[in-house]
């Protein structure tokens, strides 16, 4: 639980906003601008259910329209306020403009447990928030386009987006009113694991720069580096699979709601959230050991401390007792503004969560082009790839039987030179590049400047000063 006496989490947001404003060059009128939230709709609606009508509360936010559309995910949780709601979208705005996505920042809720209907109900209920945002513009492919957050995923997005095509049914570019659909509706490869894929890129990212890893205390690359995940939601499992299956990382303690597993020979993450998914729990597992209270894990030594669920899990309650000298923010908001003071206080270096999880909106970003475009990646251009790479291959093979040179290129070099890029592809290309040049956008600020002491300042800086560039550009 986070420590009483605390900022909320807006409150922190906008206590980071003003580390960073700060520093800044911003007349007080831009300064403001900048910060405050455009626009807040609440709808509380009623469908037949169970032989009565249910009421709901849902909220969609709109922090920032220097650009648009905006950009935001929807999350289906009891926990949903307007508060919160604000903090995310305020959070987008910077997030997009951090890894130069066309987009201002938005956010939406339903206070609602999606685990307490089934799902014919949750379809009734989510085209009906689908409907009350639509006619209000608040979902459109130019105004304003959700994506998946916590409690969603594919299956709403497909709903939402069938809904709008219902209510729209002359706009070519419907499907691009929502991201993170499924594959048959309109979706991209590689949405499902783009924000966990984009924390593995951010830390590959930071080891590439061994003074970036030695504020920390470490060296080397990811390869042995002991990482406690929190949380094995489809971003915490995606980055654990990844760190730990292609970069040689040791997910040595997996947390979830209900305990954690401990092993510190490294847990196989794919075989926890099959347990998992088999039994609704991580209790039981055979292959690791069991701590009933999974906060307390969050304190164990390790290299790489990765929160990945819910805000404010790191609070001024447990900083000072965190040993990771790393911390990604694959969550939003899992540090509090407390928190944040403490651990910088003791060395600790925090990759922050608007540009350790923007991989998600990154990706969507490709798909919602990809909607425009009314055309896959890579469908014009794979073979044309392969095409040339196997020309260049054949005369390279011909020039060493006619030079008597004798070397032939083995099987598996051919193969994956021969392989033209397909949408998966390219999506992670795109990815790992924007996460590349957002981190550099980052360090450049954060070492070129005696005033910037942490990378979470860094980010604002860059972001909040785009903002305010695209604002100056229309005249304010």
């Amino acid at each position: 639980m986070q420590a009483t006496g605390e900022p909320s989490f807006r409150e922190s947001v906008d206590l980071m906003f003003n580390r960073a404003v700060a520093l800044m060059d911003l007349s007080p009128g831009l300064e403001q601008k900048i910060r405050v939230c455009n626009s807040t709709y609440t709808v509380r609606f009623g469908v037949r259910l169970r032989g009565k009508i249910e009421t709901f509360t849902g909220y969609r936010s709109v922090h920032s329209e220097h650009m648009e559309p905006v950009k935001g995910g929807i999350r289906y949780a009891l926990s949903v306020n307007q508060d919160e709601v604000e903090a995310l979208a305020a959070l987008m705005t910077y997030k997009c403009a951090l890894v130069e996505t066309p987009f201002g920042g938005s956010k939406g809720g339903l206070c609602i447990d999606p685990r307490a209907w089934d799902e014919h109900e949750l379809e009734q209920i989510t085209r009906r928030f689908a409907y009350e945002l639509i006619k209000r513009d608040l979902i459109h492919p130019a105004q304003n386009v959700p994506a998946p957050d916590m409690g969603t995923g594919e299956r709403e997005m497909a709903w939402i987006a069938d809904q709008y095509a219902r209510m729209n049914t002359t706009d070519i570019n419907a499907r691009a009113c929502v991201t993170g659909k499924p594959l048959s509706g309109g979706g991209i490869q590689g949405r499902v694991e783009a924000t966990g894929r984009g924390v593995q890129y951010a830390l590959r990212e930071f080891f590439r720069h061994p003074e970036d890893a030695a504020k920390a205390g470490l060296s080397g690359d990811l390869d042995g580096k002991r990482v406690i995940v929190q949380g094995l939601g489809n971003v915490g499992y995606h980055a654990a699979k990844f760190l730990s299956e292609e970069d040689g990382a040791k997910v040595i303690a997996i947390i979830e709601h209900d305990g954690a597993l401990l092993d510190p020979a490294g847990l196989r993450v794919e075989d926890v959230r099959q347990w998992i998914v088999k039994h609704g729990s991580i209790k039981g597992y055979p292959a690791a050991s069991y701590v009933a209270d999974g906060a307390a894990v969050l304190e164990e030594a390790c290299d790489i401390l990765i929160p990945a669920a819910l805000e404010g899990v790191i609070h001024k309650g447990n900083a000072a007792r965190i040993k990771a000298p790393l911390i990604v923010e694959a969550a939003n908001g899992p540090l509090t503004f407390g928190a944040d003071e403490i651990l910088r206080g003791k060395g600790c270096v925090i990759i922050p969560d608007m540009y350790a999880n923007a991989g998600g909106v990154t990706v969507s970003y490709f798909e919602w082009v990809k909607n425009l475009s009314h055309i896959r990646f890579g469908r014009m251009q794979r073979r044309a790839e392969e095409g040339r790479s196997r020309i260049l291959v054949q005369e390279l093979e011909r020039l060493s039987a006619d030079q008597g040179l004798g070397w032939q290129l083995t099987a598996d070099f051919k193969d994956k030179f021969l392989q033209g890029s397909d949408e998966l592809a390219l999506v992670r290309s795109g990815l790992d590049d924007t996460m590349r040049t957002a981190y550099q956008a980052m360090r450049e600020v954060w070492h070129g400047r005696s005033d910037v002491e942490d990378l979470r300042v860094a980010a604002y800086l860059v972001s909040i000063d785009r903002v305010a560039r695209t604002y100056r550009s229309k005249g304010l």
